[in-house]
């Protein structure tokens, strides 16, 4: 079964749009959203309803459940001057985590989908991380296999158990890396019944890339009332 998992859209509509046609290659078995679908660019509403009609199953991030609340930052102003009230409502009404059981040969394998950590939706879950505070983590939430972004950089870190591993995964982010490349980043989480919690290396996890026109996401940054900071950023995968 191939599971794809994309994270921190940021409301960069040419990003999504070429993540759907890599999807559309690459043909996952299912998909899932992890939140952070506005924020830093100018189309929230079209990525809204972009992941909305598309059915797929969305948790909310920090910059989606704050949506339509007085704020000081002008990533939250310009999304609040021009997110519709049904894209709001639907932002507002997104589930924190997504829960999977997965059935792997005889072992019941629990997926925890969040966007920034089972805890807070804005905590930093990074490859310097303790493992002791990610198995503390993952213990509390009975999650074998925790999936998140936020941190905007990819990566699978394998975790020893006493008796087994567990997989902590961030998805990096679609439409606003940082991590130097500046083309959008996804993960596809492989498992079949040979699968299993037992081996280090058994749970496949591939980071893909999706080229877009960073130019086009830039340039409506540029002819916004955003700063241009955010189109540097783009540019410059930082």
């Amino acid at each position: 079964m191939k599971i794809a998992l994309f994270s921190d859209i940021h409301a960069n509509l040419p990003a999504l749009e070429s993540f759907f046609e890599d999807l559309n290659i690459k043909e996952p078995d299912a998909v899932y959203c992890l939140g952070d679908l506005v924020g830093y660019n100018t189309w929230p509403n079209e990525v809204v309803n972009r992941i909305r009609n598309k059915w797929i199953p969305t948790i909310s991030g920090n910059h989606d459940v704050v949506v339509g609340q007085p704020t000081d930052k002008p990533s939250g102003i310009y999304t609040n001057s021009v997110i519709g009230e049904s894209e709001k409502a639907y932002l507002l009404s997104l589930p924190e985590h997504i829960r999977l059981e997965l059935k792997l040969g005889l072992e019941k394998v629990n997926v925890l989908l969040v966007h920034g950590s089972p805890r807070r939706n804005n905590e930093y879950l990074t490859e310097d991380t303790e493992c002791e505070l990610l198995l503390e983590m993952m213990e509390e939430a009975n999650a074998d296999i925790l999936c998140c972004g936020h941190t905007h950089k990819p990566f699978h870190r394998v975790l020893k158990t006493k008796n087994s591993y567990k997989h902590v995964i961030n998805l990096g982010s679609l439409g606003k890396p940082k991590d130097g490349d500046k083309r959008g980043c996804y993960a596809i989480l492989n498992v079949n019944t040979e699968s299993s919690l037992l081996y280090k290396s058994s749970i496949e996890v591939s980071f893909e890339r999706v080229d877009y026109d960073v130019e086009i996401a830039a340039k409506s940054v540029e002819c916004s009332v955003l700063p241009n900071v955010f189109a540097d950023a783009l540019r410059s995968a930082k």
